[in-house]
């Protein structure tokens, strides 16, 4: 489990939610109820997407508006934990939905997996498998009906920047002719119709015209300049501060952002359809009620219920707002229908003051369990309300205004997991394996959800409502997180990766966990050909309900032992099942998550000499190379950087600085010389990649260093190894090309591009088409020791076991004095 505190972030979105049935607020969602436009916003990754032109739309224009994120962001960095891969993933979809709830918008995803950085489309598209991704994105269109669509990034540029942002437009780009074509996916139109988008445009900036010097100075003949700085008198808020706090939702990747004030201006270039004469990019759309068929009344009526509004008392809007609601419900069936009908019903129940809460008993319980659910409902106006049904179950009985009505009923529960649907089978390199196709693009599991009845005025209403646990936190105050269908046993591994340098017996243990009343069975581990497993089934009995028990088992390689994969199975009255592990993550800006995932582990020989050594590791921004070089059985101390003296970093051999150390601390913009000095004493000083941007200081080794954006994202890309008889490529392992095989995602990143001529390279890489990088391990002498500065993804490589990165790191961290 991880729980870090957020409670900043967690206070915006709570703002934005508190202020969602006030007076302002409700009158602008009159004044949206009156507007029939919607725009896609699309691009590769949590975090690209353009916060204050979302909320413009949103919240200014009043359209509907929607991100299409193509992946999860799981390739990404972690700033506030050691998560990462799918893990990461999940984090950052939560963090797209919060910043939806903030800025207006909706959110969607495809299937596609962010596998890490990619310098091209064609080798991203070749990843994804650009026929399904294109699919996907047509169907979100159809399915969406935009107007209009804008892309992030430019799908005129391959090569220039990330591969994952570029195809994210060159997909856009070419669904937009094919989302109208019959031929096109026709096994679609079984669920949705052709569609076809009005304009398409690309969102531009400074950025893409390499300064702003060159922007103001380009020809703007084909761009839309939005005014996007408004500030909402109503509601006493600018856009500017909706979309910084938005922004600031993508806490993982460090972007709080703050608002600006004034006036700010986005541009947009037509990219398909006719330009508009004026900087609307709906001009010459239908955006009014007479786009429907039978509609035009319906604005007529929305126009008086707007002029009629009253600020100090919303509930008079209401009878207005159930004729709106009943006349919406007469037109055909149409996208606009059903989402107007669910605005209309959005509006009764703010105007009216209905607030209705569904809490169950606990937080989670299993596929066959009953839980008990109880509606806690109350209503703060004099309108008539009645609750009628809930879940089918007959309540009818009427709100007395601002006195709390209580019911309970018994649920049982289906056979349908609310873990993150993407995570319950592996998919491949390139894209999740998510079997229930329907889900395919929706942000999140659909949580449990129970249907009341209410009536008022005479008019029935059927309101869709989440089941929530709810807490009391003495810090946080109230704690709300969606109620979670388990798997009835999770079974998690210690370690995903057990290392194996030796023939040594390790342990490896197994945290079996109920999630139901009880459990009682045997569990046996599942193992590769060549190992030897003493005592491989064992019997288990857990009698309460979040009961865990561990289990160890000796695991030992023979001779013939292969790598592979280990997983247990259940064994239980006569049946043998697969199990998943579960994982909870928990921060105080997303809420709670349980993530199920298919349950294993692998297993790996290795064939390594572990020095002699007394290591000391300095956390960056976190990762896991201090834990799996322990797990080989390396003692590795974690040093405090802010109280450690130079007497007692003088007891280490080695130093390492954990990744983006120098970007994160900002100790070490005067701590750097206490390791300089370290090395200069005979200390052997590695400092892992930082960016080169956003560094406390440029002094990260005592010799002149410049970072770049250089990386190498292809892992099977050719290794030249540049001084093949440095020590620290001798001792204690001869390393080879072969040390370079069976990397994953990436080589490395942000090398450097410029060093004093003191640092030898000892590595050579590029990816196809690219010049030869030499920065990505630099050595030089320091006084009586060494120091080094590596962009080698070592964090990545030792989570996943690859025995290269381990021969090659264990050799650097072993230099002796006499040999550097």
């Amino acid at each position: 489990m991880w729980k870090k505190s957020l409670g900043f972030g967690l206070a915006i979105c709570c703002l934005f939610s508190l202020r969602a049935q006030d007076s302002g607020s409700i009158y602008r969602q009159l004044e949206k109820l009156n507007f029939l436009g919607s725009m896609l916003y699309v691009a590769a990754h949590p975090d690209d997407e353009n916060t204050a032109l979302i909320s413009h739309f949103s919240n200014h224009v009043h359209a509907h508006s929607a991100y299409l994120s193509l992946t999860r962001g799981d390739g990404g960095q972690n700033l506030i934990g050691t998560e990462l891969r799918e893990l990461l993933g999940v984090i950052r979809t939560n963090e797209l939905i919060q910043a939806r709830k903030i800025d207006g918008g909706q959110q969607f995803f495809s299937s596609a997996i962010d596998f890490g950085y990619s310098k091209h489309p064609k080798e991203t598209l070749n990843i994804w498998d650009k026929e399904q991704i294109l699919g996907e994105v047509v169907y979100r269109i159809r399915k969406f009906q935009p107007d209009i669509i804008i892309h992030r990034f430019d799908h005129r540029t391959p090569g220039r920047t990330h591969g994952h942002h570029t195809s994210s437009a060159l997909l856009s780009h070419q669904a937009f002719s094919m989302t109208n074509d019959k031929t096109s996916y026709p096994e679609q139109l079984e669920s949705v119709s052709p569609w076809q988008v009005k304009r398409q445009f690309f969102n531009t900036s400074w950025w893409f015209y390499g300064s702003r010097e060159r922007f103001e100075q380009a020809d703007k003949t084909n761009l839309l300049a939005l005014e996007i700085g408004n500030y909402d008198p109503i509601r006493g808020i600018s856009n500017s501060e909706i979309a910084a706090a938005s922004r600031s939702s993508h806490k993982s990747q460090g972007f709080g952002s703050s608002p600006s004030l004034g006036s700010r201006t986005e541009y947009i270039e037509l990219i398909n359809g006719d330009r508009p004469a004026s900087n609307d990019p709906f001009e010459g759309i239908n955006t009014s009620w007479s786009r429907l068929e039978g509609g035009a009344k319906i604005g007529t009526m929305v126009d008086q219920a707007i002029a009629d509004f009253n600020f100090a008392q919303p509930q008079a809007s209401v009878p207005q707002l159930l004729t709106i609601h009943q006349a919406i419900e007469a037109l055909p069936p149409s996208v606009w229908r059903e989402r107007k009908l669910a605005e209309t019903k959005a509006l009764i129940k703010a105007c009216a003051g209905l607030k209705l809460q569904l809490n169950a008993e606990r937080a989670y319980g299993v596929a066959g369990e009953s839980v008990s659910i109880k509606l806690a409902a109350v209503q703060h106006s004099k309108t008539p309300i009645e609750i009628t049904q809930i879940n089918g179950k007959t309540i009818a009985t009427s709100l007395t205004p601002n006195s709390a009505l209580n019911r309970s009923i018994a649920l049982a529960l289906k056979d349908e997991l609310s873990s993150p649907y993407w995570l319950l089978k592996k998919g491949s390199l390139g894209s999740f394996r998510i079997e229930d196709k329907k889900l395919i693009g929706a942000p999140e599991t659909p949580p449990l959800q129970l249907d009341v009845v209410v009536t008022i005025d005479s008019t029935s209403l059927r309101f869709t409502e989440t089941v929530n646990y709810r807490i009391n936190d003495p810090v946080r105050g109230e704690v709300i997180t969606p109620f979670y269908t388990l798997p009835a046993l999770g079974i998690n591994f210690d370690k995903s990766v057990h290392l194996y340098a030796n023939d040594s017996t390790q342990k490896v243990r197994l945290e079996v966990t109920n999630y139901g009343a009880s459990f009682s069975g045997e569990i046996e581990l599942c193992y590769p050909n060549g190992w030897k497993v003493e005592q491989a089934k064992r019997k288990i009995t857990l009698n309460k309900r979040g009961n865990a028990q561990f289990l160890e088992f000796d695991v030992q390689p023979t001779e013939n032992a292969t790598s592979g994969l280990m997983g247990p199975l259940v064994h239980q009255n006569g049946e043998t099942k697969n199990v998943f592990s579960v994982q909870r993550i928990d921060y105080d800006h997303i809420p709670k998550q349980y993530v199920a995932q298919p349950s294993e582990a692998k297993l790996i020989r290795l064939n390594l000499s572990l020095p002699n050594k007394k290591v000391g590791y300095i956390m960056g921004a976190g990762d896991l190379v201090k834990e799996n070089l322990e797990a080989i059985g390396l003692a590795v101390t974690a040093l405090d950087i802010e109280r450690i003296t130079q007497e007692e970093l003088n007891q280490f051999d080695t130093v390492l600085v954990g990744i983006r150390a120098f970007n994160v601390l900002e100790s070490l913009q005067y701590k750097n010389q206490l390791l300089f000095d370290f090395a200069k004493q005979g200390g052997n000083l590695i400092v892992q990649y930082n960016t080169s941007r956003r560094l406390q200081t440029k002094e990260i080794l005592p010799y002149r260093i410049e970072l770049s954006r250089d990386r190498v994202t292809d892992e099977a890309s050719r290794v030249r190894i540049l001084e093949p008889q440095h020590p620290a490529l001798q001792t204690p392992h001869k390393i080879t090309a072969e040390d370079f095989e069976g990397w994953v995602q990436e080589r490395g990143l942000y090398f450097a591009n410029d060093w004093d001529p003191t640092y030898t390279p000892l590595l050579g890489m590029n990816d196809d088409g690219e010049t030869e990088k030499l920065g990505s391990l630099l050595v030089a002498k320091y006084g009586q020791g060494t120091v080094m500065y590596t962009g080698l993804s070592f964090f990545r490589e030792l989570p996943a076991g690859v025995p290269g990165a381990y021969r090659l790191l264990l050799n650097l961290i072993a230099l002796e004095q006499n040999e550097r």
